[in-house]
């Protein structure tokens, strides 16, 4: 299994990362083996695996060994199965994980009158949705600036007092250059709107409005296996832009 999304930016130490492969490697023996057994097995200490499921985000062990179960069967088992993959087409769950007043903060950003602009920012298969979110936005007569990692750092510091609004798409929520961009405009008073996976991370952490899509293969960074993530983040973009006119068409009666 490939860890580099799982821990990125989490500052494991040598010995975390060699537990957290321990525990992957034998998630189906880990409730038997508890924190000690682990500790005991990989010579250090349960205070290590405490502070791993800390570091990973969960509120303890138990959180921890559910949640890599459920990573570890989503990555092998729920893309090959014909039922799994159907039912994670089921766009209900983008109103279910996304608040009302998210989107209305969105639409909110959407009718801001600065004449400024909002900056879309997003790397490898997030780029294609980046791109689609520009041109949007473009023929409705919002004020854009598309970019990426190929591009010049100046493009976005050199004009951020130009920009009101910055929009990142990154499925992990860890992505370096995204997670810079973001800490930046934060820095700046900027909003941040993300669209990330479901499960809490840096990006989603630091955003002003955070968006949440369903990924069934989380640790999937190169996007190999069938995944509804980017389809869904661009009927997201739909749905927001549809209560964006049912708003306009209020306001004009």
């Amino acid at each position: 299994m490939d860890l580099s999304k799982l821990i990125e930016n989490k500052g494991l130490t040598e010995i975390e990362i060699k537990v957290l492969n321990y525990i992957l490697d034998n998630i189906d023996q880990v409730n038997k083996l508890g924190v000690r057994g682990i500790a005991k097995n990989n010579f250090t200490s349960t205070s290590t695996i405490m502070r791993l499921s800390k570091k990973l985000g969960y509120s303890g062990f138990l959180e921890m060994q559910y949640n890599l179960a459920a990573l570890t069967k989503n990555e092998f088992e729920d893309t090959l199965n014909e039922r799994g993959f159907l039912d994670s087409l089921n766009m209900e769950s983008l109103l279910e994980g996304n608040s009302k007043e998210a989107i209305n903060e969105f639409v909110d950003i959407l009718f801001d009158d600065s004449n400024k602009f909002i900056f879309i920012y997003a790397n490898g298969f997030s780029g294609i949705v980046a791109d689609y979110i520009n041109k949007k936005l473009l023929v409705m007569g919002k004020r854009c600036i598309l970019s990426n990692g190929t591009d010049s750092i100046g493009v976005f510091e050199n004009n951020l007092d130009f920009i009101s609004a910055i929009i990142v798409i990154s499925k992990s929520g860890e992505t370096p250059m995204v997670l810079n961009k973001v800490k930046t405009g934060k820095e700046h008073g900027i909003k941040v709107i993300s669209f990330t996976n479901e499960i809490e991370n840096s990006i989603s952490k630091l955003a002003d409005v955070s968006l949440k899509i369903d990924d069934a293969n989380k640790l999937d960074d190169r996007n190999l296996m069938p995944n509804t993530f980017f389809p869904k983040v661009l009927v997201l973009v739909e749905l927001l832009i549809y209560e964006y006119y049912k708003r306009k068409n209020s306001n004009s009666k």
